[in-house]
């Protein structure tokens, strides 16, 4: 009885101390001048980018949503958070509820059970790269001590920029020949860069693989919405930028001049604290590095964001570290750091492997009951350029996968399951001798509470000597990253090389040119999960599968989430019967 009533009284003072924090979102177009070129953005009550949510680990987050767009569609997917209990509120269109209609209002109820720097953006369509994203930060709950030390911190929110819409970018990936959408014309900071001006003109070799000496020097007005937000630090301090990275498409790599940072957060996860000069950061990661202020205090300081994993047309974005006891005018005295080459792959798989869970996080279960292994590849569907895993293209159905398992309705998908594994005689190394793939809206279901094993075998694309990277996303779910390699995984030598002492706990994670990634996760989350590339046109073009676990656990889902498709009728028939 003793025992019982201390977890009783336990439980009363969380509920007691957490915090239900409710917002009254509306997103519609905008004109703005993300990188000092007008065009269309996405924004969330006006603002671009979206407003910042703080929590504390343990509140519940009520989000009101409001679709005023004219004629599109809408979701938000809450990036990094596991929605333990509440899988409609994922907000990926197709899998956990059906697009939100102009005009209509959904809400978003879940609670965020865990510190960690995340973000939210939309998922359907390419609308995240049409601007609609901002940051999610969770702090630890009250009461708690966070293990790390810092005088103050920053939230940088990276992402890239088109001038073209994203309506024509859809429609040219889905031409018969597809028009590819190219590289982003700007990398921005906070929703802000700079595309016909320079910070660092006056450097004839600004960077390492552009000359801005071309452009003019920026010069900008009071309330400029391109102008950068500068970093204000005073002397002899630590400070934790939290790094989030929502590109539609650039890797990106992260540097402050002249000091070094030390990386102490992945994906809302603690890791061993590692010291490094720059960070390679990729779509759907977070990062928190302590930065301390120990350089010259009469000197300001270049922060730079370069493109890598492709070669770059796209130039890096600059904005300032300024000490506050240096002039707030005075340019960095020399050039911004330079963006690593962007084709060393060796350099940024090593940096991923110096990642290491903190002392003190939970191992993963030595053995895996199930497992997947699968080929990353680009083929061809009646003249269409398509991705496919195991040479199936997704397409996701019009009605929700959730509600499909929920009410058992067995039109809503194929319910075959998709390939576990392709052919070992495969060669990744060169383009398919098979170009063609096919379609399909298969998924993958697993029992409660099994250790999965996830394989992603990257391949050679439709042309010789092209292998690109991939960060891979997780939906529900962290997992943990037990290694990565080169070529052809083979499972009688490669699992003896994984990391079972201290891998690191994920939801995104690189798969790298011709190589394999090893994860594993456990099914302890009932509902259905997205697990996809984070590069939108990948995704548009079919990259990515479905898992469904714990189906008969899965609790009650909102009518409201699921009124399109079959489930419409279904529901329909069941509240008037």
């Amino acid at each position: 009885m003793g025992v019982w009533w201390i977890v009783v009284v336990a439980l009363l003072a969380h509920t007691a101390s957490a915090a239900v924090r409710e917002y009254h979102w509306e997103v519609e177009y905008k004109f703005g001048l993300p990188d000092c070129k007008e065009g269309m953005v996405m924004a969330v009550n006006g603002q671009f980018p979206g407003p910042t949510i703080h929590a504390l680990a343990g509140d519940t987050i009520v989000v009101h949503l409001t679709n005023k767009l004219a004629t599109e569609g809408l979701v938000i997917h809450w990036h990094g958070i596991r929605q333990l209990g509440s899988p409609w509120a994922d907000g990926a269109a197709g899998v956990t509820q059906c697009a939100i209609t102009p005009g209509e209002t959904f809400t978003y109820k879940f609670t965020v059970d865990k510190p960690g720097t995340h973000f939210y953006h939309g998922h359907y369509g390419m609308q995240r790269s049409a601007g609609l994203y901002g940051s999610l930060i969770i702090d630890a709950a009250k009461g708690k001590i966070e293990p790390l030390r810092y005088d103050g911190e920053f939230n940088l929110l990276l992402s890239d920029w088109w001038h073209e819409s994203v309506l024509s970018q859809e429609l040219g990936l889905s031409a018969k020949p597809m028009r590819w959408i190219g590289e982003a014309q700007s990398i921005l900071i906070n929703g802000r860069g700079q595309f016909n001006c320079s910070l660092a003109a006056q450097f004839s070799n600004a960077t390492a693989q552009f000359s801005n000496t071309s452009l003019p020097m920026c010069k900008f007005k009071k309330g400029d919405q391109c102008a950068p937000q500068r970093l204000h630090v005073e002397p002899n301090k630590t400070y934790r930028i939290r790094l989030a990275s929502t590109t539609g498409l650039a890797s990106l790599n992260f540097a402050v001049q002249g000091h070094k940072l030390v990386v102490v957060e992945a994906d809302g996860n603690y890791i061993t604290p590692f010291a490094t000069s720059d960070v390679d950061i990729y779509s759907g990661e977070s990062y928190s590095v302590l930065l301390t202020t120990d350089q010259d205090p009469s000197q300001n300081y270049w922060i730079s964001v370069g493109v890598r994993g492709r070669k770059p047309k796209t130039p890096p974005a600059l904005t300032v570290l300024h000490y506050v006891t240096a002039p707030s005018s005075q340019p960095p005295s020399s050039p911004p750091p330079e963006t690593p080459r962007w084709n060393n792959f060796d350099r940024s798989r090593n940096f991923s492997k110096r990642i290491f869970s903190a002392m003190g996080s939970p191992p993963p279960p030595r053995k895996f009951k199930k497992r997947l292994i699968l080929l990353n590849t680009q083929n061809m569907i009646d003249g269409a350029t398509k991705w496919a895993l195991n040479n199936v293209s997704l397409v996701v159905p019009a009605t929700p996968y959730l509600g499909s398992v929920k009410y058992k309705l067995r039109r809503g998908f194929d319910r075959k399951s998709p390939p576990t594994t392709f052919p070992m005689d495969y060669d990744v190394m060169n383009p398919p001798r098979n170009r063609n793939t096919t379609k399909g809206n298969g998924i993958y279901v697993f029992p409660f509470n099994v250790t999965v094993d996830v394989i992603l075998q990257n391949a050679n694309g439709l042309d010789a000597n092209a292998s690109e990277i991939h960060p891979w996303h997780l939906h529900g779910h962290d997992f943990w990253v037990l290694g990565y390699g080169e070529g052809k995984f083979r499972p009688e030598i490669d699992e003896k090389t994984y990391n079972l002492k201290n891998p690191p706990l994920r939801n995104t994670v690189a798969l790298y040119p011709y190589g394999w990634t090893a994860l594993r996760f456990v099914t302890d989350n009932p509902g259905v999960w997205f697990f996809h590339c984070h590069i939108e046109p990948h995704l548009h073009m079919g990259m990515g599968v479905v898992f469904a676990e714990g189906l008969n656990r899965i609790g009650k889902v909102p009518d409201e989430a699921l009124g399109c498709g079959l489930t419409k009728q279904f529901l329909m028939n069941r509240n008037n019967p």
